[in-house]
Order: structure tokens, then sequence, then C-alpha cells
């Protein structure tokens, strides 16, 4: 299935950072929800700032740019200001103090946390050691949305869920590597 591009993606001043300030928020919100659609399409968890192309037909990592109908082109300026919108938010988290590198949440941790104990509990999976692979990646999973789930956004869950008790960490080797869900 393709992506929808939604009809601002082919009006000019889409590309353009408004001035006004109630326009501009409006036009960071409809971005905000182009990079947050566009990464739950194509399952993308981590941004890297640098590697976003300016093609629409040439990139790979992020939505936000250029348009061929329209030959439109977001600035810069107009990426970051999206990336701050977004950050504010809480559907974006830095990785880096320079600001190139970072996690964009179509579903923020705790959301995840959420879906994947309710998973836990309804396959009777309580109080029984999983590991991380099993949980993004097994046969038990292929249908829940949190198959293939970077690592770093299930630890974050599963952080998540640590904090509230619902599961325990468990160390195999050096890393972080199984859970088990508690009651």
């Amino acid at each position: 299935m393709t992506f929808k591009w939604p009809w601002q993606y082919d009006f000019p001043p889409f590309f353009t950072l408004q001035q006004t300030l109630v326009t501009k928020e409006k036009q960071l919100e409809a971005w905000s929800q182009l990079v947050i659609d566009y990464a739950q399409h194509n399952k993308i968890y981590t941004l890297d700032v640098a590697e976003t192309s300016f093609k629409k037909n040439c990139f790979q990592v992020s939505p936000i740019s250029y348009s061929n109908k329209i030959i439109g082109r977001l600035s810069l300026e107009g990426i970051r200001a999206v990336f701050d919108y977004l950050e504010q938010k809480r559907h974006l988290e830095w990785l880096d103090a320079s600001k190139s590198r970072c996690h964009i949440y179509w579903r923020r941790p705790d959301e995840w946390a959420t879906l994947i104990y309710e998973w836990a509990v309804s396959n009777g999976l309580l109080n029984t050691p999983c590991t991380l692979y099993e949980i993004t990646n097994g046969d038990d999973t292929v249908q829940e949305s949190f198959y293939g789930l970077e690592k770093d956004v299930l630890l974050k869950a599963l952080r998540s869920l640590e904090v509230q008790r619902r599961a325990q960490l468990m160390n195999i080797g050096t890393d972080i590597e199984g859970v088990k869900f508690l009651q």
C-alpha cells in the first residue's frame, strides 16, 4: 500500500513557513501530522536530519521537504520548526545534543507499553520471561502494531512498565535481552 499524501502537500504555501502565528501553528500541526503518518506508514522510528532527502520521490527517511508536482521545498528553518513542534508535542526525542538524530514517536513509549502489556496479558505471559526478540519479531506478534519495533523504543516502553511495576527487565550477558511481565 502506498502512502497517501495530504492535500496540502501540493499547495505551494505549505512549503513556506508562515509568519502569522495562527496560520503558522496550523501549518506546523499539518506538517507534524504528515511526519507522524509517514513514519507510521513506513514503520520509521529514528530520523537522521542530515540524511533527510529533499526530493519527494527520493527520500527514504522523512517526508519533509519537496513536492515534484509544485516544485516546492521546505527550508531547513522550516524542517527545524517542524521538529521543534514535534518535540514540544512529545512526538520526538533527540538522541544527541547537536539535534541531528531523533526518535520519532507515532506512538509514545507509554502508549507502546500499554499495547505490549495488553498483549502479554492476553497471551498468558504474566510471570513468564520473554526475550526482546520474541516481542518485536516473534511469530506471536506478527499481527501486532509493535512487530518490528526498534530496540531502543521497545526498551523505553518496557522501562515505563518497570516504573509501573508491571515488568522486570532481565539481563542475559551484559545487555538487556529479556523481560518478565508482572501482575
